[in-house]
């Protein structure tokens, strides 16, 4: 199964919300999730991730999509 580590939009109308999930590259994002790494919100400009899960993820050969890769460096996680 190819897996990718993605964002997953959260939130209501106007005010979003994402969290940082494990997914089935073949599924759409608003399909099911494996599991829940972390959260982004945009409007605080605030991030929480499981760094070991995200690295276990990672060894078991999960891709990182650009916008979670780009997240992650910028918030030095």
């Amino acid at each position: 199964m190819a897996t990718k580590i993605r964002l997953r939009r959260m939130g209501a109308n106007k005010v979003p919300f994402y969290r940082i999930v494990v997914v089935d590259s073949r599924c759409s994002p608003k399909g099911k999730f494996i599991e829940k790494l972390g959260w982004y919100d945009p409007r605080v400009k605030k991030v929480e991730a499981n760094k070991e899960k995200i690295l276990s993820w990672v060894s078991k050969g999960a891709q990182l999509t650009n916008s979670v890769k780009k997240l992650l460096i910028n918030f030095s996680i």
